[in-house]
């Protein structure tokens, strides 16, 4: 796959899922769509005469997983957006019957490569994220409001991905889970810092320990998700009347708001390389080599004691 195929794509008219969504005064606009087929994918709506973007994961078929094409197309889709003076929101969405059910390991796993480019930070980057780090946190730093619409699946990265946005409005059959806890992994692309944000440091060691699994209601009794609707339409719907509200504001004040309570409490970058270092140890780890083995043959795992590598002598 090249590097075209990758990029986030503009289309021609809203398609068909945000047509049926748009109220009677949103209209459909935007250049003409070169890839239809692209991993992330961008439309243009008019609510009330103001541009928004709909940024929509495309990989209906594996429920939205997120493969290494799809997380640079999302880092092209956020800086893309970034640039745009005029875009007065983004609503964030996933075709097909999920939003995001984490990271497809299988695909990312042909190139290991690949992986380990992605894992390095951005020594020029004043937050120091690395690309799975980057492709959450750029929709925060996106001077707009960002609404995350879920539904079906919210796992693991696709957990991450939607604490990215400023509000979540969640379908209430939706499920939740930072399922990296399943694989013996944490979660690592801005989820310690967006969790904790979110639901506060007990909750989110909680919900990281233990990868439980929430409905769109428990999402948002535990703060993960901002409002719930009984459909998915009535999520896009909601997420409309959200940015029409907000439209009533100043853009220069929402970006303002953004910025400052990004910088509130702590460094990103100090959060950021804690995640990276965390990870890296348990990417090397034999209990993580466990959870991973027992959760492919859906058999209970048997760990070992702490601190124990993965390399080295056989472990019984």
């Amino acid at each position: 796959m090249t590097s075209r195929d990758t990029d986030a794509t503009t289309d021609a008219t809203t398609d068909a899922a945000a047509r049926e969504h748009a109220t009677a005064t949103t209209a459909a606009t935007g250049p003409a769509a070169t890839a239809a087929d692209a991993p992330v994918t961008i439309s243009y709506e008019e609510i009330d005469g103001a541009r928004i973007a709909v940024v929509s994961l495309n990989r209906p078929a594996k429920l939205n997983g997120l493969t290494m094409a799809m997380l640079r197309g999302l880092d092209d889709a956020a800086k893309s957006l970034r640039r745009d003076r005029d875009l007065r929101g983004v609503i964030f969405a996933g075709a097909g019957n999920s939003f995001c059910a984490g990271l497809d390991f299988g695909s990312v796993l042909k190139k290991p490569m690949d992986i380990v480019k992605a894992f390095a930070p951005n020594p020029l980057a004043g937050d120091g994220a690395n690309l799975f780090q980057r492709v959450c946190w750029e929709w925060r730093r996106l001077p707009a409001p960002v609404i995350a619409v879920v539904h079906g699946h919210c796992y693991g990265g696709g957990v991450q991905l939607a604490l990215g946005a400023d509000f979540r409005v969640t379908a209430a059959d939706a499920r939740w889970s930072v399922l990296e806890a399943k694989w013996g992994l944490i979660p690592d692309m801005s989820g310690a810092r967006t969790l904790a944000d979110h639901v506060g440091a007990e909750q989110a060691r909680w919900l990281t320990m233990t990868g439980r699994e929430l409905s769109g209601a428990e999402a948002v009794e535990v703060g993960l998700a901002t409002e719930t609707t009984e459909s998915l339409d009535d999520a896009h719907s909601r997420a409309r009347e959200i940015l029409r509200e907000l439209m009533g504001r100043s853009p220069d004040q929402l970006a303002a708001t953004k910025s400052l309570f990004n910088h509130a409490w702590r460094s990103p970058r100090a959060t950021f390389r804690a995640e990276r270092f965390e990870q890296a140890k348990l990417l090397l780890s034999e209990n993580a080599a466990r959870a991973r083995t027992a959760a492919m043959k859906k058999t209970p795992p048997n760990f070992v004691r702490r601190g124990t590598w993965a390399f080295g002598a056989k472990k019984k």
